[in-house]
């Protein structure tokens, strides 16, 4: 907000605590509910631990529009075992089953008796067999023989942000990403993704610019997808970040619209409250939201997209394969996060989505991290941060859905309801607190 949105150091950081500050309402909400569950239910409310933590991610992913970057689950995404578990459940699971472990742990530490150690027990068998299953699907591998396949490459430009706007780098920007196009496609790749972002120019208002990408895609044979800022010409205008899929006859052939928008990046949320902050509106755009999942035909295969960190949505990759989607892709730009943990981050959510879908995916970012996960998790090529990268390989277009695919976040709207039924329940009943409560329960 200070370096690219032109805003003064004291706002910038004010608006930063803000975020920060509003976030921190989520674990002191579950905080505090497992503190009233506590005074009526004693160390048992510990059991609940699980559906309350999820309740409150829950929330975090849909009030406001939602922001559900780092939920507890993706600390699993690595841990393939583990995570073949979002499959079932979705990255909630994950996080019901990291909050299981850790309440029983806590339930350990608070109470007495013989009995003191069974959820422990019991949680640490519930991980053995997620794990074991788990590990017998990573094996199974069957998604990875499936399918059709279709050689993609990314390019990751590795564009420093305060160039990619410079109008004097526009044409060496453009003939890089030409260039690497090219050498992309001498290697047999049919479809081929540019980063979030990459035109220097708005595709459709540039005419010259917009035709050398055209051009580009007819000579090699192949589908291009390009970020690039839309207009629409309405009154007043409305801007969206955009993809675009060039086909291989030099036509459009589709526009996906970024429908979940970065706050205080591409707008401004409580703008009249918030007005002090018009100048980062200003600085980087006040973006409309798009209005609707697209597929984009790519050989004859329906593909999707997500634009930066609208991947961290699990349901917007669901939508995404309920309409058709053979194939996950994503489009970002993480210059803007530096070297900090923010673009590893980013890169795990985005895997995570692979195995909730039972899909690959494939992500090109301006800076890194670019890369193909297949459908269990697995990295199959990945770039380094802040390098000039061409990743290539192949993928499989696949149909069928997984178990988390078909049902959704029912998982979680069932510990949702188990959470509500347990605050309702503990206003119906008196507190029990005190040393006795402690050591009966054990």
């Amino acid at each position: 907000m200070r370096q690219y949105g032109d805003l003064p150091r004291a706002l910038a950081i004010l608006l930063m605590l803000l975020l920060a500050s509003y976030m921190a309402l989520y674990p002191a909400v579950a905080a505090l509910i497992l503190h009233r569950l506590g005074r009526t239910f004693g160390p048992r409310a510990l059991l609940l631990a699980p559906a309350v933590w999820v309740t409150t991610e829950l929330g975090r992913a849909y009030l406001f529009t939602g922001f559900p970057w780092v939920l507890l689950g993706y600390s699993q995404a690595t841990v393939l075992p583990l995570a073949q578990l979002a499959s079932l459940f979705g990255v909630y699971g994950l996080s019901a089953l990291v909050v299981l472990v850790n309440a029983s742990l806590a339930w350990l530490v608070v109470t007495r008796g013989a009995a003191r150690r069974r959820p422990l027990l019991v949680s640490l068998a519930v991980v053995a067999v997620v794990a074991a299953w788990g590990a017998a699907r990573l094996r199974d591998g069957g998604l990875v023989k499936d399918g059709i396949p279709l050689r993609v490459a990314l390019v990751q430009g590795n564009i420093p942000q305060e160039q990619k706007w410079d109008p004097s780098r526009a044409p060496g920007i453009l003939q890089r990403y030409v260039e690497m196009t090219r050498q992309a496609a001498s290697s047999g790749a049919r479809f081929i993704v540019w980063p979030e972002s990459s035109l220097p120019f708005s595709f459709q208002e540039d005419p010259a610019g917009g035709d050398v990408v055209r051009r580009l895609a007819h000579d090699t044979g192949t589908f291009i997808l390009v970020g690039s800022d839309q207009v629409e010409r309405s009154n007043p205008p409305k801007f969206y970040n955009a993809a675009f899929l060039i086909t291989p006859d030099g036509t459009v052939g589709g526009i996906y619209r970024k429908m979940h928008l970065v706050p205080f990046g591409e707008y401004v949320p409580l703008k009249r409250l918030l007005f002090f902050a018009s100048p980062l509106v200003e600085a980087v755009s006040d973006f409309s939201p798009g209005e609707e999942i697209v597929m984009l035909p790519v050989a004859g295969h329906p593909v999707s997209t997500a634009i930066c960190y609208e991947v961290v949505y699990p349901d917007l990759a669901r939508g995404a394969v309920a309409r058709g989607s053979r194939l996950l892709s994503t489009i970002t730009n993480d210059a803007w996060y530096g070297r900090s943990s923010a673009p590893w981050q980013h890169f795990e959510q985005a895997s995570l989505r692979a195995v909730e879908q039972g899909r690959y995916l494939v992500r090109s970012a301006n800076t890194g991290i670019s890369g193909i996960v297949d459908p269990y998790g697995r990295v199959v090529a990945r770039s380094n941060l802040f390098e000039r990268a061409i990743i290539d390989g192949d993928v499989r277009l696949l149909e069928g859905r997984t178990v988390y695919s078909r049902i959704g976040d029912l998982f979680a709207y069932a510990l949702t309801l188990l959470t509500l039924a347990a605050v309702l329940a503990g206003r119906l009943r008196p507190p029990v607190i005190g040393k006795a409560r402690v050591e009966r329960s054990g």
